[in-house]
């Protein structure tokens, strides 16, 4: 069934009428990939079936492939160049519906070059909105910014410097020419001790200023607790979210629990949608389970949000390989 899911995206993939690619970026990497006769190719694909019920709507069945190629130049290069391509037609979807006459998009959201050492990475091209870990508070892990990031590590920590651009969210223009230059963001994350570790940002989009910050505790008893705040300092609104993450054992199955308790202003602005575990703007709830299937070489995760009188379920069944 998931081979024939990509068959099927593989086929129906959507290519926008006018596309002005990076052409320079192109350029370069045809050029080094001509005096790179030990590139080594490699990535990962994840594929995923949902059902997803939302208060007051019909049940959707739904459908997300992932694929993360990336060609190394050489045996233990610091240097490669990745791309991202997944189904869904923006910014923070990443899903098509079955049975529905304009859901088969699959399209390449990100192409971008890597230098990688021990003393940190620089990246250049339509980047992924993440260096590692992707927080609630953060930008979609399927989106992209096109720019330039680069982390250093330092003691305890990690410095990241990001500037480009996060203008238009449909998936159809991840590769068009990056026009306007729009955002920016300082970032140091770090470790206070063994059970403590902490990040503060700095971030410009498009017209707003924001500050964040984020606390995770990582407690003797295998449960791992963050706040996280994110303050939109040009509108004074926020988004708050209070998590716990853990695994727990039931019927002698491990199941990794993650809920939380989110909270986004109504003038937060723009970027809430934009946000990795965004439910609405106002007061929600959710909690996400997953575990394997012992029988077969699936996951399997159940998600429940409720916002006032609205409530969101999902369940699926889940499958990633290396390549």
């Amino acid at each position: 069934m998931f081979i024939q899911i990509i068959d099927d995206s593989l086929t129906t993939l959507k290519r926008p009428k006018q596309v002005t690619l990076l052409w320079p970026f192109w350029f370069s990497g045809f050029l080094f990939l001509s005096v790179a006769n030990s590139a080594e190719f490699s990535g990962k694909l994840d594929t995923q079936i949902r059902l997803d019920e939302r208060s007051g709507k019909d049940l959707r069945y739904q459908y997300r492939v992932r694929a993360y190629p990336s060609l190394v130049f050489g045996e233990n290069s610091d240097w490669s160049v990745n791309g991202f391509a997944v189904t869904g037609d923006s910014f923070s979807s990443s899903h098509n519906t079955f049975n529905h006459s304009i859901s088969d998009n699959l399209y390449l959201r990100r192409l971008f070059l890597r230098y990688a050492s021990k003393n940190g990475k620089t990246e250049l091209g339509v980047l992924p909105t993440y260096k590692g870990r992707v927080s609630s508070t953060g930008l979609s892990k399927d989106g992209w910014i096109k720019g330039l990031r680069h982390v250093q590590n330092v003691a305890h920590g990690q410095f990241e410097i990001v500037f480009g651009e996060l203008k238009n969210t449909q998936a159809s223009s991840a590769l068009h020419l990056a026009k306007d230059l729009n955002f920016f963001e300082l970032e140091y994350s770090g470790n206070i001790n063994s059970h403590f570790s902490f990040e503060v940002s700095a971030e410009h989009l498009l017209t707003d200023n924001f500050a964040s910050g984020e606390v995770r505790y990582q407690a003797g008893i295998g449960v791992t607790y963050a706040t996280e705040l994110i303050h939109n300092v040009s509108s004074d609104g926020l988004k708050l979210v209070l998590s716990a993450a853990t695994t727990v054992e039931l019927f002698s199955q491990q199941l990794e629990v993650f809920g939380y308790y989110s909270y986004v202003s109504e003038s937060f602005g723009a970027r809430a949608e934009l946000t990795e575990d965004f439910l609405a703007t106002g007061h929600g709830l959710a909690i996400e389970v997953e575990s394997s299937l012992n029988f077969v070489p699936l996951d399997w995760f159940a998600k429940f949000e409720v916002h006032d009188d609205n409530t969101r379920a999902q369940l699926g069944i889940k499958y990633a390989l290396n390549f």
